[in-house]
């Protein structure tokens, strides 16, 4: 490696440049798409969803719908629900709809995999449609989710969190209180 500064993640160390887009985890890419302030708040320590019932439930269907697949690997700032030895990674949603926060959390995990020189492909796994939907990381969507990221720079690097919008969801959110009282 070149001389230069060098970050450690874990006990490895590596050129600072590498990580400057790997600061995020999966879940800041999912809010970026939900809401804008779900995201600013969650970036800053306040998770308030840790205890959710719609998180435990999503957990439980992780666990128990994929039993022998199922084992979440953290690398760095990201979880995946599971990997196959042959590079394919998934991610398994509670949801009764497929929605582009869902894609993009997928796509990132792909692309910090990449970043550290790991060829992946993405499966998003729906058990409740019961479909999957494969992912790949093409170069229009990379530069989408660039984009994406340099923005989420923006909005988690303001004093202040985005203004309120009332989505039809809000009034299910864990962070409800912080925004409309």
């Amino acid at each position: 490696m070149k001389e230069g500064r060098f970050k450690s993640v874990g006990n490895s160390k590596f050129p600072e440049n590498l990580l400057l887009d790997l600061v995020f985890t999966g879940v800041e890419v999912n809010y970026f798409f939900v809401c804008k302030r779900k995201l600013w708040f969650f970036s800053r320590y306040l998770d308030l969803e840790a205890d959710s019932d719609l998180v435990l439930l999503g957990r439980l269907l992780h666990e128990h719908g994929y039993p022998r697949k199922f084992k979440e690997v953290s690398i760095g700032r990201i979880k995946i629900d599971f990997l196959e030895r042959h590079g394919v990674i998934h991610e398994v949603k509670r949801s009764r709809r497929m929605e582009k926060a869902h894609l993009f959390q997928l796509l990132y995990y792909i692309y910090y995999l990449r970043r550290f020189g790991v060829e992946v492909k993405g499966v998003l796994h729906y058990p409740l449609l019961k479909r999957n939907v494969e992912v790949e990381l093409t170069p229009d969507l990379e530069r989408e989710l660039k984009a994406v990221l340099e923005e989420m720079k923006r909005i988690t690097s303001s004093d202040k969190p985005p203004q309120a919008e009332r989505k039809k969801y809000c009034g299910r959110c864990s962070y409800f209180e912080l925004c409309w009282c």
